[in-house]
């Protein structure tokens, strides 16, 4: 019904403080991905989206990565604080990684010449929708996530740690698992000012 489709999204929010002790399997989270994937529209069908879920060590490992990249950028500065993020990622259950097949997306440059520069574009738009199936899903199962980009700083690390074909495009990471607070009420905008009806 679509009272519980509107449900769910009024429901997602950015949980930024999550542990390991989540309630469902492995099995579950992967169900929720391979049905992102199998049921999130793209432009022309492209089927573009190519998605990597990290569990337990692997998780772990990514986050791992993730600050030594980022000490490196910052120096001698100070790392205090993007230490916290980093710890609080962490803490999590998983990750998703998204990832776009550029390869798709040049051969629908190639074989439809005339919307080649709105490919790239549509492959982004395909990405972000594929970000909100899963963080929606995932939320509706109870746990918490949140969307962050580090790339392209962690980009080549990544697919060589996972071996990752080079020309699947790193676009977002998803950190889950269980939330450990609550969420603060965030301002929203007039919809009267972001909605025109004409009829």
């Amino acid at each position: 019904m679509v009272s519980d489709f509107y449900h769910a999204l009024t429901t997602r929010h950015s949980y930024y403080e999550l542990d390991k002790n989540i309630q469902i399997s492995d099995e579950k989270i992967q169900e929720i991905v391979e049905f992102a994937v199998a049921h999130t529209p793209s432009a022309f069908n492209s089927q573009t989206a190519r998605l990597v879920v990290l569990l337990g060590d692997e998780h772990d490992k990514l986050w791992a990565i993730t600050t030594e990249r980022l000490k490196r950028e910052v120096g001698d500065n100070d790392f205090s604080n993007t230490q916290k993020k980093m710890d609080a990622f962490q803490a999590g259950y998983g990750t998703v990684l998204f990832f776009e097949d550029q390869s798709v997306v040049q051969r629908f440059q190639n074989d439809f010449a005339l919307y080649a520069d709105k490919f790239p574009i549509w492959s982004s738009e395909a990405s972000g929708m594929h970000q909100l199936v899963v963080w929606t899903a995932l939320e509706s199962e109870g746990l918490g996530a949140s969307l962050q980009h580090y790339n392209p700083l962690i980009d080549d690390e990544v697919k060589e740690t996972w071996n990752i074909p080079d020309h699947w495009a790193l676009h977002a990471q998803m950190p889950f698992g269980n939330p450990t607070s609550s969420v603060s009420k965030k301002d929203m905008q007039p919809i009267a000012d972001r909605v025109k009806v004409y009829k």
